[in-house]
């Protein structure tokens, strides 16, 4: 190993400073129990002096048993013209009662002329103090030097100056800081050069992705001598965001060599973005690097041949490294070989001789002449496969469904949906509204499921899409829905295809559930075990 670099993880307060992004206490809590199973060595929880939700989190967070993370709250060195035993936010990161605090301060003499608007000696005296008294009290300190690196082109004797008061003060970590992400990697390797051969403290990254350079910046950093590297979950972080450690571990792991987290915690990155995603609300590009589904996914016939001899050939580390996975994507553009693919993955015999095989092309062919598109559908394509081999349960067959919209003056638009289908023989029969017709179809089809298969309530739907396939019929035109869903731990794409923009929906969302319910127990001949379970009975 090239030796070992702490992760410090500010998704809980840099990465909600996004636009889009809003946390609740619980959804905090939540996350942090991820990265501390992902092991990440610092977890920021949010900045104590600055709102109560915060403060709540320090207060909660005690509660969780997490093995690994040392919680830090955030905060500023101390006011102008004041003492740091007076200051009401170094105090309240007292008052949390956290293990570590980040605080940062100005190394741009430029912003302490403007910003602050106050001396370059108080600036060196704000930073000392503060940093004094967070150790004189039992804190690891991490000292933020803000707009290093800007600060550092402008003025190298003031920049080096700061950081040399929070070493001389007893800081435990110097990290530094390119606010602005402005600055390009050989800028950050020579500067960060420079700073380790001028002080003995240990030195951290701060990142911004400004430039979309916030990962390189980043390893940039560690290879000039940086031993943490800060960043968030999936990029998050306010205007372009922070850098991404989804990409900054396996890169500074398997790429560079240096010890971060555990070979099984690598593996558990692609559930943990996939996670923090859901729980942000925020949808996670298919072709992120590393975790996105998308990026290990083979769709050209000539690469899809090679991958089937060796996957080096066309992917740069094993996806399940990272806890991702190989797809084949089949399409117009696909050759034989993404069948063949697909069939082994499922551990079925493709065979261009046998009759089913045969029938399996020709289906396909003529779903995508009819608008389908598989190559975003990879489950309706597996369930495809499965039938053609005889390999799909069939769980549930649709009886009926009825659907009423209803509009009053002043009232919202209401949604309300009747499903009828049978379940191993069994006709069930449910009504749900929802704040759709769709919505209300999905409602109303898993309280039917639901006794048989409990675990139904884990998967939710997470992405809706609607293409028109013949704008000139408008609004006669056939549709193509395309639906994603969710588990937290596997996302996977269904289609559905028609004149009708309900029965498109319905196709893709029936699809949806029969593949969720491949890999679901089913509560078999005692569902009214199960409704007990689910609290649906009367004692």
């Amino acid at each position: 190993m090239a030796g070992t670099v702490k992760i410090f993880d500010t998704t809980l307060r840099d990465g909600t400073q996004g636009e889009g992004v809003s946390l609740s206490v619980e959804d905090k809590l939540k996350i942090a129990q991820k990265l501390d199973a992902l092991g990440v060595s610092y977890i920021e929880g949010g900045w104590p002096g600055s709102n109560n939700k915060d403060i709540e989190f320090f207060m909660r967070v005690k509660e969780l048993k997490l093995s690994h993370a040392k919680i830090t709250a955030f905060g500023s060195t101390r006011r102008k013209e004041t003492l740091a035993e007076n200051d009401p936010n170094l105090n309240r990161i007292l008052e949390v009662g956290v293990q570590a605090a980040a605080i940062f301060g100005k190394s741009w003499d430029f912003q302490v002329h403007t910003a602050i608007q106050t001396t370059l000696e108080e600036n060196l005296a704000m930073i000392y103090d503060s940093v004094r008294f967070l150790k004189q009290n039992g804190l690891e300190v991490i000292y933020d030097a803000e707009h290093f690196f800007d600060g550092y082109k402008s003025n190298p004797e003031y920049a080096l100056a700061t950081i040399k008061k929070a070493e001389e003060a007893g800081a435990d970590w110097i990290a530094l800081c390119d606010t602005n992400g402005g600055t390009l990697p050989h800028e950050i390797s020579a500067i960060v050069t420079k700073v380790t051969s001028s002080i003995s403290c240990p030195i951290g990254i701060h990142a911004h992705n400004d430039c979309e350079l916030g990962v390189a910046n980043s390893l940039a950093a560690v290879m000039a001598g940086a031993r943490q590297v800060q960043g968030t979950i999936n990029g998050y972080g306010e205007r372009c965001g922070n850098a991404n450690l989804v990409s900054v571990i396996p890169n500074l792991q398997l790429k560079l060599k240096y010890d971060v987290i555990s070979a099984e915690q690598l593996a558990s990155l692609s559930t943990v973005a996939r996670y923090v995603s859901e729980i942000a609300n925020m949808h996670m590009p298919v072709n992120q690097p590393y975790v996105g589904s998308a990026a290990f996914a083979h769709k050209g016939g000539i690469h899809v041949s090679a991958i089937l001899r060796d996957s080096s050939t066309y992917e740069h580390i094993k996806p399940e490294l990272v806890g991702n996975k190989q797809r084949v994507l089949v399409s117009e553009l696909a050759g034989q070989s993404n069948l063949v693919f697909k069939t082994q993955e499922l551990g079925l015999d493709f065979d261009t001789n046998n009759q089913q095989t045969k029938q399996l092309i020709e289906q396909i062919k003529e779903m995508e002449h009819q608008g389908y598109q598989f190559e975003g559908a990879d489950a309706t394509l597996e369930l495809l496969i499965r039938d053609a081999y005889g390999k799909l349960e069939e769980v549930f067959t649709l009886d009926s469904f009825k659907i009423m919209v209803a509009k009053s003056a002043d009232q919202p638009v209401l949604s309300e949906a009747i499903v009828k289908v049978n379940v191993h023989g069994k006709t069930i029969y449910n009504a749900a509204e929802g704040n759709g017709p769709v919505n209300a179809l999905d409602n109303a089809l898993r309280k039917c499921l639901v006794e048989y298969y409990p675990d139904i309530n884990n998967m939710h739907l997470s992405d809706y899409k609607v293409r028109v396939l013949d704008e000139k019929d408008t609004t006669a035109a056939k549709v193509r829905v395309l639906i994603e869903s969710t588990d937290f731990n596997s996302t996977w794409s269904t289609v559905g295809v028609s004149e009708n923009i309900i029965e498109a929906s319905w196709h893709a969302l029936v699809d949806s559930i029969r593949y969720a319910l491949l890999g679901m127990t089913r509560v078999a001949d005692k569902p009214e075990e199960s409704r007990e379970r689910l609290g649906l009975v009367n004692h």
